[in-house]
C-alpha cells in the first residue's frame, strides 16, 4: 500500500545536483499505482475516496517531479509566459519541484499570440501561453484526472489520450469500414468555436478536480500587448488547461 510517507518522503535534502540522480523508474511506478488506486476507487463508485487519492497524488513529491519534468522536456519548454522565466538548469527544477504548492497559489495571466492557421494562413489562431509554473501546475492536476478519463472515455477516442495516436484511429477505421456490410458513409462534424466558448460553470460543476484549482485555471486571464483581459468562459488553446477540461473527465 503506498502511503504519503513513502511517496513524499524524499523532497529532504535536495540540491542543485539532485535532479540528474533522481529515480525516475521508481518515480513513475510509484504515480501509477497511486493512479490506479484513483482508477478503482472511480470505478467502485468511491468518489470520496477518489478525491482523496487525488489530494494525496497531487501533494506529492513524486508526482511533482514527473509534472516539472514533463513541461521542461517538451516542445513548449522554450517559450516563456508572461513573466519570461524559463527552468532550464537542475536547480531551477529542483526550486520548481518544491514551489508546486496548493496553498497560496495564484496563476499568472496568459501570454496571448497569434500564429497563422495551418488551413488558412490568412486567418490568425490566438494561443494563450501560461506561465512555467502554471504549466506545471497543470500538469500535475492532469496526473490525477488521467485515471479517471481514462475510465470513463469512449473505447474509440484517441484525442488526449495516453498511448494511443493518429494511426490507432486509422486502424479502428479500417476495422469497422473494410466489410461488405459496413457503413457507405462517413459523417465529419466539428464544432464551432468549442473549448473558446464552453461554459466555466458547466466545467466547474463536472471536472472531478478541486473547485479552487480549476477556477483559478479558468479566470486567469491574458495579457495581449500590454494590457490585461479577463476571461468570462472558453478555455485557452495552449498549455495543458485545455487537455484537463476534454470531454472524457466530464461526467
Amino acid at each position: 500500500m503506498t502511503t504519503t510517507k513513502s511517496i513524499g518522503a524524499s523532497s529532504a535534502n535536495l540540491d542543485a545536483k539532485s535532479w540528474n540522480k533522481l529515480p525516475w523508474l521508481k518515480i513513475n511506478k510509484l504515480v501509477l499505482r497511486l493512479q490506479m488506486r484513483i482508477a478503482k476507487a472511480t470505478l467502485e463508485g468511491k468518489i470520496g475516496r477518489a478525491k482523496a487519492l487525488q489530494r494525496l497524488l497531487t501533494s506529492s513529491f513524486n508526482a511533482k517531479c514527473l509534472a516539472v519534468k514533463r513541461v521542461t522536456s517538451n516542445k513548449g519548454a522554450k517559450t516563456p509566459g508572461v513573466d519570461r522565466i524559463l527552468w532550464r538548469s537542475d536547480r531551477q527544477k529542483i526550486c520548481a519541484i518544491l514551489s508546486l504548492k496548493r496553498k497560496g497559489y495564484h496563476p499568472l495571466p496568459l501570454r496571448r499570440i497569434c500564429v497563422p492557421k495551418k488551413s488558412n494562413k490568412q486567418s490568425l489562431r490566438p494561443l494563450s501561453i501560461p506561465s512555467m509554473k502554471d504549466r506545471a501546475m497543470q500538469a500535475l492536476w492532469h496526473l490525477a484526472l488521467e485515471p479517471i478519463a481514462e475510465y470513463r472515455a469512449d473505447p474509440n477516442s484517441y484525442g488526449f489520450r495516453p498511448k494511443r495516436s493518429a494511426k490507432d484511429a486509422i486502424e479502428q477505421c479500417f476495422n469497422v469500414l473494410s466489410k461488405r456490410t459496413s457503413a457507405q458513409y462517413v459523417f465529419d462534424g466539428d464544432i464551432k468555436s468549442c473549448f473558446d466558448k464552453i461554459s466555466h460553470e458547466w466545467l466547474l460543476q463536472n471536472i472531478p478536480m478541486d473547485k479552487v484549482i480549476l477556477g483559478k485555471f479558468l479566470k486567469a486571464g491574458f495579457m495581449l500587448e500590454g494590457s490585461f483581459y479577463p476571461i468570462i468562459s472558453g478555455v485557452p488553446q495552449g498549455g495543458l488547461c485545455k487537455a484537463l477540461h476534454n470531454p472524457p473527465y466530464a461526467k
